[in-house]
């Protein structure tokens, strides 16, 4: 049943329960993704503010949450510190306009109605992507989890300067980091019920780290402006202008891949079924106001959707209801997060981390085939130490490459030649008594199934053994859709057929397949009683000719032909075939 996002309050109760839930879950996260990110822990509330506001209130599924997820943090992170690095005074700016490019393709996107192409990736390609994500989340927050900050260098930086990291570890800061992992993966699953483990955790490291260590110096988030956040209008260098405009792209891409899946998840729980398009304009215009509001930029979160759902949540009131609450905490309550220390939240973004590593495929990948875990392995490589882009880029190239080999190879097999009455292609028995009398005179082209650039090959190698026949017959009936390229093979062996004087015959065709070979004026080329009904009228016809016997068709329309027998007929025993 289609769900449209009408807001209503049938089920406001449920609704708010959902919203509550959510808000609870999404707190610590937008604090850890959004220090993590390196524009602040203020720019990660916004985000889940903002999006989650205006996804909810304009979008296409009634019960997704939107928020700064760890996919669209890592891909935020590598911009930010692109620009950072080349135009340290207006890079944060440049990073935000990218979130609000990425907004206005996703908006693009939508209106283009091109929601249900966006998941047709391959899923090879989406959980090494999704992997290789995962692996950068963890490796950057290995810094604040010692108790010291990022390397500059990403990935491969801190990779280098771990023994660093390692030799000037803080054993407090790690400590606390430690314990934030421990209660997230070892509290009851009773308790994970009623409380976000994630918060409880955040609560007890800032507790610990107040009450055990006062007297330690622990980095912590810090004040956070009260208050609503300020505008940050467009900014654009036209030496980076390609880099901001391919990096909103891929961060709009993903966000419309991560947004549609778990719009998905969201159906099968709720048995509804979402407006794509839809989501992708709600999903854009919450970016491009987090953009310009100083906010990360986020996507449907699973996390936050399920919670939800469980939790009652069935309409976009529930989103809303997150959205407001935690905008009361940001502007009432921030001050209580100044003491959160660094890496309790580099614990919880970790974690999230080794959550976004598609274990499961990882585990299984080889087993299923060596080919899908070669290309699942070379996009996390590529995703983790050399270029986000390029991975997704090369990791869909050779997917593709390889689906359109197997469909080739697959519809050639579907280009049968036979010359020959025993062959199990021909079940009719007057067929194959017709192919015995020809003696291998008869050439019959079957063919089944769709035939694109894939059945081309195979039907122009059948053109070198033309010269042993006296007549071809291409029978079509089975072939509900024919390719240029296919029709372009199929008209350069008729035309090399009657170059050698060889009888052409054109058996069936459905409508879009006769109108593909009248563009190619290939009909035109054929006598109108060459293009027959049945393969049985092609083979009667064929062997008549060749046998010398004369014979009158009964109708010039070329849809339907006389079935004419093997001796020479009296003209009053012809039958219809």
């Amino acid at each position: 049943m289609q769900i449209t996002n009408r807001i209503h309050f049938r089920n406001l109760q449920g609704d708010i329960f959902g919203g509550v839930t959510a808000a609870v879950i999404a707190l610590p996260m937008a604090l850890a993704f959004g220090v993590a990110s390196g524009a602040g822990a203020a720019a990660g509330l916004w985000g889940a503010v903002l999006i989650g506001f205006f996804a909810a209130l304009f979008g296409g599924t009634p019960t997704l949450i939107s928020e700064p997820t760890g996919p669209m943090t890592v891909v935020f992170t590598a911009v930010v510190a692109s620009f950072m690095a080349s135009d340290p005074e207006n890079g944060m700016a440049m990073a935000f306009t990218v979130v609000m490019l990425a907004g206005i393709f996703q908006i693009v996107f939508g209106v283009l109605k091109l929601g249900k192409y966006i998941t047709l990736m391959p899923y090879t390609v989406i959980s090494g992507f999704m992997s290789g994500i995962g692996i950068i989340l963890i490796i950057l927050q290995i810094g604040p989890f010692l108790g010291q900050a990022n390397p500059k260098g990403g990935v491969l930086g801190t990779l280098q300067n771990l023994p660093n990291l390692i030799a000037n570890i803080n054993p407090v800061e790690t400590l606390l980091g430690a314990l934030t992992i421990a209660i997230i993966f070892f509290m009851p699953q009773k308790l994970k019920k009623l409380i976000p483990p994630q918060l409880i955790a955040l609560i007890a490291g800032t507790l610990i780290s107040l009450l055990l260590f006062s007297n330690v110096e622990i980095r912590r988030i810090g004040e956070i402006p009260m208050g609503l956040p300020a505008i940050n209008l467009p900014t654009f260098s036209l030496e980076q202008i390609n880099r901001m405009l391919i990096d909103g792209l891929v961060l709009g891409m993903l966000g419309c891949i991560d947004s549609l899946l778990t719009s998905v998840i969201a159906d099968s729980l709720t048995q509804t079924q979402h407006d794509s398009d839809k989501e992708l304009i709600g999903q854009g215009i919450g970016n491009f106001v987090s953009g310009l509001c100083g906010g990360l930029p986020g996507a449907g979160a699973t996390m936050g959707t399920v919670v939800n759902i469980q939790a009652g949540g069935r309409t976009a009131v529930s989103g809303l209801t997150r959205a407001l609450i935690l905008l009361v905490i940001v502007l009432v309550a921030a001050p209580l997060t100044q003491s959160i220390p660094m890496a309790v939240l580099a614990g919880i973004a970790l974690k999230v981390g080794i959550d976004i590593i598609d274990w499961k495929f990882l585990k299984r990948a080889h087993k299923l085939s060596i080919k899908a875990a070669a290309i699942m392995y070379g996009v996390v490589l590529l995703t983790v130490f050399y270029d986000l882009i390029i991975a997704v880029g090369v990791g869909v190239f050779v997917a593709n490459m390889l689906t359109i080999k197997r469909l080739a190879d697959i519809q050639a097999e579907q280009v049968k030649a036979v010359d020959t009455h025993n062959d199990e292609v021909l079940v009719n028995e007057e067929v194959k008594e017709l192919m015995r009398q020809a003696n291998g005179r008869i050439l019959l082209l079957d063919l089944g199934g769709p035939m694109s650039f894939g059945a081309a090959k195979a039907i122009t190698q059948r053109q070198t053994i033309l010269d042993n026949y006296q007549a071809i017959i291409i029978d079509l009936s089975k072939v509900p859709l024919l390719g240029v390229t296919a029709t372009l093979a199929l008209e350069k062996m008729i035309d090399t057929a009657y170059e050698k004087s060889i009888d052409v015959y054109i058996v069936g065709g459905e409508d879009k397949v006769t109108n593909r070979l009248q563009r190619f004026n290939i009909l035109d080329r054929l006598p109108k009683e060459n293009r027959v009904a049945t393969r049985v009228a092609a083979v009667r016809r064929a062997m008549a000719i060749i046998n010398g016997e004369n014979f009158q068709p009964e109708s010039d329309d070329g849809q339907g032909m006389n079935d004419y027998p093997i001796t020479p007929p009296d003209t009053t025993a012809l039958q219809k075939s």
